[in-house]
């Protein structure tokens, strides 16, 4: 296993247990067996754990729920395999999702709420095209159904997450799909414009965003080297984001290489949102 990865995982036993703020880095090292130098070299301080941890989680579960909204093929099935897959990933992380859950409210620095903003921001999109597909672009309550989604999602996350009692997932995902479809057929007073989105929205630039995915890229094309179909597909798609080249049909097919890698499920989900493929 390697370094970076035995610390978080038991650093994340040590928050389930104890909290973030009561856990030391020292508790960390001595969990780890492994001295304070050998941690700071794959992190800087405890805030950049939690903010990797936080990462890791929160690209797993994104990429995820991206994923089902564009692989499931019947339209009336996507929302329903949405809320099971939104509520089995809760599950498979319920240890971090419960610690992060409480740890939340306490006061964190302003790279971490930018970072919650901006997985919000990722989460909100995927749930906008998975309504525009199923209930049509020009559903005018669709902004409050997408928040009406969002708040499903948290409130029943917390609900099974904090109680002993076991849950049906079948059945709650079921539960939600009908709620969902009488909120989108009957709601007839939306109060979510599209200006009071975007005003109340903290978007990330474009060219902020293809720098961030041109540094992702570097690192898979540098960390993939046993798999030449995808590290050449990295290389391609580097050179059509710097200066668009391919068409829509060669795009498509590097990003065919790449997303079945189990590795590049979030650079995959950036590089399609932002060539909106």
């Amino acid at each position: 296993m390697m370094k970076k990865q035995l610390i978080m995982e038991k650093a994340l036993e040590l928050f389930a247990m104890q909290g973030f703020e009561a856990t030391s880095v020292q508790q960390i090292t001595e969990q780890c067996g492994i001295s304070k130098g050998a941690f700071y070299l794959s992190f800087k301080s405890k805030d950049e754990l939690i903010l990797s941890l936080i990462d890791h989680f929160m690209m797993q579960i994104t990429s995820e729920l991206d994923c089902i909204v564009r692989d499931t093929e019947k339209t009336n099935e996507v929302l329903y395999k949405f809320y099971y897959g939104n509520f089995s990933s809760f599950y498979k992380y319920s240890d971090f999702a419960k610690t992060f859950i409480k740890e939340q409210t306490h006061s964190f620095n302003e790279e971490f709420i930018l970072k919650i903003h901006y997985y919000d921001s990722e989460l909100e999109k995927i749930i906008l095209s998975m309504i525009e597909r199923i209930y049509g672009e020009n559903l005018p309550a669709k902004l409050d159904i997408m928040y009406s989604i969002k708040g499903f999602m948290n409130t029943y996350s917390h609900l099974f997450l904090f109680s002993q009692v076991p849950f049906d997932l079948h059945q709650l995902a079921k539960s939600l799909v009908e709620k969902t479809d009488l909120l989108a057929k009957h709601a007839a007073v939306p109060f979510l414009t599209e200006e009071l989105y975007q005003n109340i929205k903290h978007p990330v630039t474009e060219e902020e965003q293809k720098e961030k995915i041109l540094e992702i890229i570097d690192q898979k094309i540098e960390g993939l080297k046993d798999d030449s179909i995808v590290q050449e597909s990295f290389i391609l798609l580097k050179k059509h984001l710097k200066e668009p080249t391919f068409g829509p049909a060669i795009v498509k097919g590097l990003l065919e290489n790449i997303r079945h890698n189990s590795h590049c499920k979030w650079i995959t989900y950036l590089l399609q949102s932002y060539l909106k493929m």
